[in-house]
């Protein structure tokens, strides 16, 4: 995210309105032509993570005990509990 000075962009009427609010501060305004995306979405984590989830649900279905996966992935046995037994999302 790129940030802008609002003199370059803005009307000072509108500056000074804004100044009633915040002075000072650094505010997000949104786009107006995107939907949110899903976190991870941009970087391609969500996708390594959906990925991982999938190699866990196959390798459990091959008879892969939760304690093994949890060392095999990092996780904690709950967390490996957890994406066994949920239905992948997609």
């Amino acid at each position: 995210m790129a940030y802008v000075k609002a003199a370059n962009v803005l009307p000072e009427t509108l500056i000074s309105e804004i100044q009633k609010y915040v002075q000072g501060d650094t505010i997000y305004i949104p786009r107006l032509d995107e939907a949110p995306k899903q976190w991870g979405s941009r970087s391609g984590t969500r996708k390594q993570i959906d990925d991982r989830n999938a190699a866990i649900r196959k390798a459990f279905a091959g008879g892969g005990k939760i304690p093994q996966l949890a060392d095999e992935y990092h996780l904690s046995v709950d967390s490996i509990r957890k994406i066994v037994y949920s239905k992948p999302k997609r």
